[in-house]
């Protein structure tokens, strides 16, 4: 087993072909461990070239929603009126930092999602 820091795109799939063939191998064997390290590395090769962007603040909140069985009418606690729920999904008034705050509060979405 001889493991490499990851430079190029070549190396990229060069691991990934390895990853491929290690897969589901048995934890704490040699090969299991390779599989292991690979994985990390890769995982750090992917998050610096192949960057994936936050979410945009409205999708998060409609995502949320879609989860958790919420209408528009239920957002209205979190947004203070539903007419303030109806401006800011249809995008036309920004999140206030009170709704930001209600929103992870109540529903947990991530503030720097929500502050994006």
């Amino acid at each position: 087993m001889e493991i490499k820091p990851i430079k190029t795109e070549q190396d990229y799939q060069k691991s990934i072909k390895r990853i491929e063939a290690l897969w589901g191998t048995k934890k704490n064997t040699s090969e299991g461990d390779e599989l292991d390290l690979l994985c990390t590395l890769v995982e750090s090769y992917e998050m610096a070239h192949y960057p994936i962007a936050p979410p945009d603040p409205i999708d998060a909140i409609i995502f949320r929603m879609e989860q958790m069985g919420m209408t528009e009418s239920d957002m209205a606690k979190y947004f203070g009126s539903q007419k303030s729920v109806n401006e800011v999904l249809g995008r036309k008034k920004q999140l206030t930092l009170k709704m930001v705050k209600s929103l992870y509060k109540g529903l947990r979405i991530p503030a720097e999602i929500l502050l994006a």
